[in-house]
Order: structure tokens, then C-alpha cells, then sequence
């Protein structure tokens, strides 16, 4: 299925795809993110080269707790523009529901410091949120 042209196969163009794509954002901007994530599956099928399409599609599936299937969406977004901060803070949220501290802190301490100060203070609010509570000195 990955080889097949589905915008070929349906004659569409840029502006099906951008008809789609303002349907899915109306949804997400009603919070109907379970609606909204049809419509940003059938983008990453139709448009697979598309990070925000992808990134968007992680993000969704954040906002509906299910973390291991923004995680893989997340990574594959990652794979098409490796240092996406959008998608790396969504990458670091999906980790923390899924429990996966670890990893989730190591890449919200590398996002801090990141020159965007949407994504820093993002990051530094995953942190002091999900950081394990520091250990008082005994008197």
C-alpha cells in the first residue's frame, strides 16, 4: 500500500489535500480530536512526505492518551525533518504518558534550551512537572 500514488489513483491535487487538511484543523480547534484524526490519517497516506500533516497526526494522538501510537507517528514525522521542535515537545509529552520517564526527561533537559521560547518553556513545564521530587538533606 506504502508504493501506491493515492493522490494519482484519485486525480487529486494541492487542493483536495488543503480541503482535508482545514477540515481536520476545524475539528482540532473544536477539541473533536477524534474526528480530526481520520482526517490527518487519510493525510499521511495521501501526503506521506508532509511533516506538519504527520507531526499533527502525533499530536492528536497525544490529546487522546494513546501515547504508543503518537510515539510511532511522532518518530515517523522525525524521520522526514529530524530536528522539528514542534514534534519533538509532542514526542516528549507522548513519552511521559507512556511512562517512559527516562527517556522523556532527557529530551525535555535538550528542549530547554531551545532558542524558540515556546518549545524551552514547554519543555521546562514537562520538567518541573514530571520530574522525580528532589530528596531533602537530612538535619
Amino acid at each position: 500500500m506504502g508504493n501506491i500514488n493515492w493522490l494519482e489513483k484519485l486525480g487529486w491535487n494541492e487542493d483536495q489535500i488543503e480541503e482535508l487538511r482545514f477540515t481536520g484543523y476545524a475539528y482540532i480547534r473544536q477539541g473533536k480530536y477524534d474526528i480530526a484524526l481520520d482526517f490527518f490519517k487519510a493525510l499521511t497516506v495521501l501526503n506521506p512526505n508532509d511533516i506538519y500533516d504527520a507531526q499533527t497526526l502525533g499530536a492528536i494522538y497525544v490529546q487522546l492518551d494513546q501515547s504508543e501510537d503518537a510515539i510511532k507517528a511522532l518518530e515517523n514525522a522525525l524521520k522526514l525533518e529530524g530536528d522539528h521542535t514542534p514534534t519533538l515537545i509532542n514526542l516528549c509529552k507522548a513519552l511521559f504518558v507512556a511512562k517512559k520517564m527516562d527517556e522523556g526527561l532527557k529530551l525535555a533537559e535538550i528542549l530547554k534550551k531551545d532558542k524558540n521560547p515556546m518549545i524551552s518553556s514547554q519543555a521546562k513545564a514537562l520538567l518541573l512537572a514530571f520530574s522525580p521530587p528532589k530528596k531533602k538533606d537530612a538535619d
